[in-house]
């Protein structure tokens, strides 16, 4: 059973001011919580588009979406290929794109997918079971110089050299192959006091694998682009994130882009090719109330913004990190 409580609910549909017979694109379905709500409010000649790479999550949105199954279209796949989606779709402009990043409650809770550093299974992180790249060839395969980087950049691990280091003189003897194992290198490797504050010592280690084998932050600058070009006039993206390298990336491209260009002080009006396609709906990220903190403990870490499209997109607004891989 794939049950998952969506964060930000109402923030979020009323971020995205939904239009009854307008076009939008759920990028992250999950358990189509987020996806119910928009779909009850549109009417026969609105539609959604639900996006998701986990194949269990697909087939459990798609059970408890029946009841608006004639204005929503599943599709299983990265929202990187948001763009070729709504090509096939013939769809040319979107009223709304949503991103709920990060891993789901399913996805952690069950066990065998091993991404948690709670349960034993085989090293995987796969959100996409189809792609080739997992944990276990991260962790086995990828040098000192990788592996030192990732815990750095994406788990912000300060013992990311000698959990490195640890996992070097692991993997010469024998293959790493379970999360447990992991975790008991990881805590060798961190010194005792350390191991003592600061949450599960794993914990930061497995978040950058996660990131790593999914290659999040990459995927989601590319499909944000993607959903900015998408989005119509006066059409809304809102995105929620869960860690401060997603929320960074979502605040920054969304600065820019809401930015008009600087322009000759002599010039009286400003040029429209210099005109920001973007006005920011959220100045500061909206987070969690007490009562939803109270009945979710995973909403803790989350930030939603949004913005909308006032001005057609043009490629100088593109804005980059350099996260690949």
């Amino acid at each position: 059973m794939f049950e998952h409580k969506s964060v930000l609910k109402n923030e979020t549909i009323e971020g995205l001011a939904i239009k009854p017979d307008g076009v939008y694109v759920d990028c992250t379905l999950g358990g189509g919580g987020h996806a119910e709500v928009i779909a009850s409010m549109l009417n026969k000649d609105g539609l959604l588009l639900g996006f998701d790479q986990d194949i269990h999550a697909l087939q459990a949105a798609q059970i408890r979406l029946q009841p608006y199954k004639d204005r929503i279209r599943f599709i299983h796949a990265n929202f990187s290929e948001l763009e070729v989606a709504l090509s096939k779709e013939n769809i040319h402009k979107v009223d709304g794109v949503l991103f709920d990043l990060g891993v789901s409650s399913p996805q952690l809770d069950k066990g065998d997918r091993g991404f948690s550093y709670q349960h034993n299974a085989k090293l995987d992180m796969r959100m996409n079971q189809q792609q080739k790249l997992d944990a276990y060839f991260v962790v086995n395969y990828w040098d000192y110089q990788a592996l030192v980087k990732i815990f750095f950049q994406y788990g912000e691990e300060k013992f990311s050299k000698q959990i490195a280091r640890k996992i070097e003189e692991h993997r010469k003897k024998a293959p790493i192959e379970t999360t447990y194992q992991l975790v008991e290198i990881i805590k060798e490797a961190i010194p005792a006091p350390a191991r003592r504050k600061g949450g599960h010592p794993a914990k930061r280690v497995f978040q950058a694998l996660r990131i790593a084998v999914n290659d999040e932050l990459g995927v989601f600058n590319d499909a944000l682009h993607q959903a900015a070009k998408a989005t119509g006039i006066n059409g809304r993206i809102a995105v929620i994130t869960f860690h401060s390298l997603e929320d960074r990336l979502c605040k920054q491209a969304f600065k820019k882009w809401s930015t008009d260009k600087e322009t000759p002080r002599n010039l009286p009006v400003l040029p429209k090719e210099n005109e920001a396609p973007f006005r920011l709906v959220t100045r500061k990220p909206i987070v969690a109330t007490e009562d939803e903190l109270d009945v979710n403990r995973r909403s803790r870490s989350a930030k939603l913004r949004v913005a909308e499209k006032v001005a057609e997109w043009r490629d100088d607004f593109t804005y980059k990190e350099g996260w690949r891989k």
